[in-house]
C-alpha cells in the first residue's frame, strides 16, 4: 500500500507539473528549470564515517543482544534443565554474536583501510563549513 500511495503521489505531482509547463508554453512565459526539480527530499548522501559508525553500532547492539540471550539460555537450562527450546535460544544468541563480532571486524578493517578517505572527508566538510 504505502508503494502504491507513493507511486500515486509522484504521478500526480508530475501531471500538475506537465499541465503548468503546457499552459507556461500556451501563454509564452519562461520557465523556470528550478520548477521541475523533484519536491521529494533527495536521500542525503552518507560518508564513510558515518557508514562505518552504523556498522559498529550494528556490532554492539546484535552483539550485546548476543550475550543477554546467552546468559538468559544457561540460566533457564541450569535452573529447569537442559531442552530443546534452551538449546536453541543458546544457538540463536551465538549467530548473533557472531554477526555482532563480523560487524566489529568490518568496522575496524573499514576504518584502517579508509582512514586516508575519511580525513578527506573532514576536510572537505570543514571546507564548506567556512
Amino acid at each position: 500500500m504505502v508503494v502504491l500511495i507513493v507511486g500515486l503521489v509522484r504521478k500526480n505531482e508530475t501531471n500538475r507539473k506537465a499541465e503548468v509547463m503546457l499552459k507556461a508554453i500556451e501563454n509564452g512565459a519562461s520557465i523556470d528549470p528550478e520548477f521541475f526539480k523533484s519536491t521529494t527530499k533527495q536521500k542525503k548522501q552518507r560518508t564513510i564515517k558515518e557508514r562505518l559508525l552504523d556498522r559498529l553500532t550494528g556490532a554492539c547492539v546484535t552483539g550485546l543482544i548476543g550475550v543477554a540471550m546467552l546468559a538468559y539460555g544457561i540460566w533457564k537450562g541450569d535452573l529447569n534443565g537442559w531442552d530443546n527450546g534452551d538449546k536453541m535460544l543458546i544457538l540463536i544468541s551465538a549467530v548473533l554474536i557472531a554477526i555482532g563480532i563480523a560487524n566489529l571486524v568490518l568496522f575496524i578493517i573499514g576504518k584502517n583501510m579508509l582512514s586516508k578517505e575519511i580525513e578527506a572527508e573532514e576536510e572537505q566538510k570543514q571546507i564548506k563549513q567556512d
